[in-house]
């Protein structure tokens, strides 16, 4: 059996208005995806967009998008995401563009670099508060920002996989 390396491009969806995230999909990036690889670097593109590519996560919220691709055409799929200008889901076109924050080789340094990169977000944020709950609340996010909970979260369910073996 053969395994095949991939690289993770975590990516942010950068809109004007917050609340048109909510529309967005999954399929829609993919679609925008393969467009730009098309328009960019042609059939080629296009082929090697069909091997291995996938988008693995969208959190509509925060506008978070993981991309699967094949460790040996990464960088093209890489090139193809300024090509992006709107996104299209359900008839209604969103004006974005997509930012690439970090490429990875798991999906686990991925989410560690993103621990890391919204932590630094909510530290250029404190200066901006203006009123005290609004600082207790922004410090809150700063504290629960961890993977510490995932970790003990494995923890408690490699235990709980040995207790059942004996």
């Amino acid at each position: 059996m053969v395994r095949y390396k991939s690289r993770y491009l975590l990516c942010e969806v950068c809109v004007s208005d917050r609340r048109s995230l909510q529309l967005l999909e999954d399929r829609s990036i993919y679609y925008a995806l393969r467009g730009a690889m098309s328009r960019a670097h042609g059939d080629y593109g296009s082929a090697l967009f069909n091997i291995g590519m996938m988008v693995k996560y969208l959190n509509a919220h925060t506008g978070v998008v993981l991309i699967r691709s094949r460790k040996k055409h990464y960088r093209l799929i890489w090139s193809a995401l300024p090509f992006i200008t709107c996104l299209e889901n359900r008839g209604q076109k969103v004006q974005c563009f997509l930012n690439c924050l970090h490429v990875g080789g798991s999906i686990r340094t991925c989410q560690k670099f993103l621990v890391k990169y919204n932590r630094q977000q909510l530290h250029r944020l404190l200066p901006d508060c203006k009123t005290d709950a609004e600082k207790q609340e922004v410090r809150r996010a700063l504290l629960s920002c961890s993977l510490s909970n995932v970790r003990e979260d494995a923890r408690e369910d490699a235990s709980d996989d040995s207790d059942e073996e004996t």
